[in-house]
């Protein structure tokens, strides 16, 4: 099961596409006004499908603030059939480009082979306000600065940035043997 953010302004889209890939285990979530996704919470996501047409902000700058934050597919499901909106879209990072009307096979097939040559890790890096975390790499920076950690220090750090809103006692995190 992977978990898919679909966005696009129409609705009855998402409905179809949350229909389809339910259809295959998958969870999907879905936001019709690109100005409130949480861009703290990408992270989160295997695969990331986005329109180009929206209201507030179009999906090729959104393309570009979300390939800042996470690494994990990007796919354009868009009426923008356009050579030069796909070269745009590709060359601003995304990953794939599916003009509308697009069959459902189709679509099933691209976000299968996605998901299944995935093999980087699902969040590189996770931002939160000045601090950066590049979970690849094992680092923490404040400021673009590295902080240096020993390797219980970064674990902690890690362990509380993916589990941002909940609260947790020492003896909670020294359960979990983080500092192995």
């Amino acid at each position: 099961m992977a978990k898919i953010l679909a966005v696009d302004d129409e609705p009855a889209i998402l409905e179809m596409i949350e229909s389809i890939l339910n259809k295959d285990g998958h969870l999907v979530t879905k936001v019709s006004n690109p100005l409130k996704i949480n861009m703290e919470e990408l992270h989160r996501y295997d695969l990331i499908l986005l329109d180009i047409m929206m209201p507030g902000i179009d999906g090729f700058e959104l393309c570009k603030r979300i390939r800042a934050l996470v690494d994990c597919p990007i796919l354009f499901l868009t009426a923008k059939t356009e050579e030069n909106s796909l070269v745009n879209g590709l060359s601003l990072g995304a990953d794939d480009y599916i003009s509308k009307p697009f069959g459902v096979m189709e679509l099933r097939a691209r976000i299968n082979a996605h998901l299944r040559r995935e093999h980087r890790e699902h969040s590189v890096r996770m931002v939160l306000g000045r601090v950066c975390i590049q979970i690849s790499q094992k680092k923490l920076l404040v400021d673009d600065k590295e902080l240096p950690l020993t390797k219980a220090e970064y674990e902690i750090c890690e362990f509380l940035a993916k589990n941002r809103g909940q609260v947790f006692s020492k003896e909670q995190i020294l359960e979990d043997g983080l500092w192995l």
